[in-house]
């Protein structure tokens, strides 16, 4: 018998493209939905949320990259929260919120985000409660499902009932939030 997938959107704001010379200074996780191969059950994604700022521990940044999240990174040298103790409460979430089934990440776009995430992980605990492989774009997905190539798998061109109703505001929880309505949406979209 298969284990149960959870999905868990998750999403990231880094001050650079790349984890170790920048950094992660935040981090948003929402569970979205669960599938038994037959049955997908959508969740609430405000249900179960997971949300850290995090001292930044690289030494490069690249301003524009800061600017998108509006994060102080200054503010976050002294009060965000050291990575190992983050990414140790964010694996204790996810083993919890999975509660013994598989947690899946999904993001759009996954690359990005898992990049960090695994990371992370693997840096400051030492393990992924997604294992190595445990990623499921929705970029993809939706590029599969609408028979589209992947350039064209972008919001601006996506149907507005497949987005979620929220704005993308780039505080990672919010945007975990409306990642999560957008993945139901396509996952349950028949074209």
């Amino acid at each position: 018998m298969a284990r149960v997938d959870v999905y868990i959107s998750v999403d990231v704001e880094a001050d650079g493209p790349i984890p170790g010379p920048y950094s992660m200074l935040s981090l948003g996780a929402v569970v979205a939905a669960r599938f038994d191969g037959s049955t997908f059950i959508p969740a609430d994604p405000t249900a179960q949320t997971f949300y850290r700022e995090l001292r930044p521990t690289g030494t490069e940044v690249v301003p524009a990259a800061l600017a998108v999240s509006g994060l102080d990174r200054d503010r976050l040298c002294v009060d965000g929260v050291e990575p190992a103790t983050a990414m140790g409460e964010f694996a204790a979430w996810v083993d919890a919120v999975a509660a013994g089934q598989r947690p899946v990440l999904v993001a759009y776009p996954a690359p990005f985000d898992w990049m960090w995430i695994y990371w992370y992980l693997i840096r400051y605990t030492g393990a992924s409660p997604f294992s190595h492989s445990g990623c499921l774009d929705i970029k993809s997905m939706y590029a599969t499902r609408a028979k589209v190539v992947y350039g064209q798998a972008v919001k601006a061109r996506m149907p507005a009932h497949l987005l979620s109703g929220r704005r993308h505001t780039h505080h990672a929880l919010d945007d975990a939030i409306e990642q999560a309505e957008m993945f139901v949406n396509i996952a349950q979209w028949n074209p």
